[in-house]
């Protein structure tokens, strides 16, 4: 099968990587042209996948529309910021566009897949979710994620080209649930981060996580998601792996945050986008729209943007009205 990969970072590249090794011919973008000279002139990505050889065949492609010119599918791996942008390339597309990236768009609130179909009306989209660790993906450790489309045979379509003795694929309808759920995790895990920067331990981590999902479900279930996707691989799988691994660039952000470190100058030295910083305020917003209660977002957010102390947002968290569990 012909593909282009738009991405050329650590998900892009990994995903680029699988599908050459299983001999698809695989056109690999990105905006950073020297990005794609480091990939033809070493055989690697090591700013993103250090130690990672690359199939000699995976070719590069300096135009977004060259790569996607001939392609039978695309995989769409651009961080949320410069999605729209990025997309516009697929203005004629009539396959299937498969979207990699967690994240909620700032101006307007629409997911990835809701962009996708303003900018590639005549595609299928299909958002493909889960705990998924670009570098571990690209050792070969096993893992499963979940490919969500409205059209059930594109779903299936995702599932077999990916599907693999190492990389097992399930399928769902619920794309909005599975969306929410990468994106809204994300935040969580700065949050996760901060307990980690200001030396909790693994009950205060674990309590985060379980309270956490618990806000991501009802955030979803106001937008129109279904409650049990916020159980599987996109929402409670994808947050555990984002709340504890130390491969997990949210939850550095939050250790960074909680060590004491300004938001601003976190995000200026990273190497790669922490997509809960944006969407934090996208979250935010969703949920004042839609009058849902969300303390942890709602701290997290403080944080990042109104340059609240990070043991003050604990504090306030811990002395809420007690409640019953929900």
């Amino acid at each position: 099968m012909r593909i282009a990969v738009l991405g050329a970072g650590a998900w892009g590249t990994a995903l680029a990587r699988m599908l050459a090794l299983r001999h698809h011919a695989v056109a690999l973008w990105d905006y950073f042209p020297e990005t794609l000279e480091l990939i033809r002139r070493t055989g690697r990505n090591e700013r993103y996948l250090p130690g990672i050889e690359l199939p000699p065949h995976l070719r590069t492609e300096a135009d977004a529309r060259a790569a996607v010119a001939d392609a039978e599918l695309v995989v769409v791996a651009i961080v949320s910021k410069a999605f729209r942008e990025a997309t516009r390339a697929l203005g004629g597309f009539t396959g299937i566009a498969v979207s990699v990236t967690k994240g909620i768009e700032l101006e307007t609130g629409r997911t990835m897949t809701q962009v996708l179909l303003e900018n590639a009306p005549r595609a299928v989209p299909v958002a493909m979710s889960g705990p998924s660790l670009a570098l571990e993906v690209a050792r070969g450790i096993p893992t499963a994620v979940v490919a969500a489309s409205a059209d059930a045979a594109a779903a299936r379509a995702v599932q077999a080209l990916f599907h693999s003795a190492t990389f097992r694929v399930y399928t769902s309808s619920d794309v909005l649930g599975v969306e929410l759920g990468g994106a809204l995790k994300n935040v969580i895990a700065i949050g996760a981060g901060v307990c980690d920067g200001l030396g909790f331990g693994d009950n205060s981590k674990a309590a985060l996580v379980t309270r956490g999902v618990v806000e991501m479900r009802r955030l979803g279930v106001a937008a129109g998601a279904l409650a049990e996707t916020f159980n599987g691989l996109s929402g409670l799988g994808d947050l555990m792996v984002t709340c504890f691994s130390r491969l997990s660039r949210n939850r550095g952000f939050g250790e960074r945050l909680g060590r004491g470190e300004k938001a601003a100058d976190i995000v200026q030295s990273m190497t790669a986008v922490a997509e809960g910083y944006p969407t934090a305020r996208a979250a935010h917003q969703l949920a004042r729209r839609l009058s849902v209660t969300t303390p942890i977002m709602d701290e997290v957010y403080a944080m990042l943007y109104e340059g609240k102390d990070v043991r003050q947002s604990v504090n306030d968290l811990m002395s809420r009205e007690s409640k019953p569990e929900d």
